[in-house]
């Protein structure tokens, strides 16, 4: 897995490649964490480069969009692939995230 970040003026923008899984959810959730306790909580991740999350990908995306809310910030995702949007389905995590179709959309309607 690897971590990009990019500044669009007030959202920063965290984009993921390759997989969330055990062995790399740690990581990622710690950077969401650390991004929201050092005061840039209006984040958004871009998962058009994820191709697999497991339950503990989610979990560190729950943690980090509860500690955002709490501080009140924003996370929000986006460029789910097809594959990952049917597990966000099937997880009923859609219900939990704002959810767009890309990033362009995300930082328009954030900022």
């Amino acid at each position: 897995m690897e971590i990009a970040e990019q500044q669009a003026g007030e959202i920063t923008i965290v984009e993921v490649k390759g997989r969330i899984d055990s062995n790399t959810a740690k990581a990622f959730g710690e950077r969401l964490t650390s991004l929201i306790n050092t005061g840039r909580g209006r984040l958004v991740v871009d998962l058009r480069q994820i191709i697999y999350i497991s339950s503990a990908g989610f979990r560190a995306l729950l943690v980090a969009g509860r500690l955002a809310d709490e501080t009140n910030g924003t996370l929000a995702l986006c460029g789910l692939s097809a594959e990952l949007q049917r597990l966000f389905d099937l997880g009923a995590f859609t219900d939990l995230f704002t959810i767009y179709g890309s990033r362009d959309e995300s930082i328009a309607k954030l900022t």
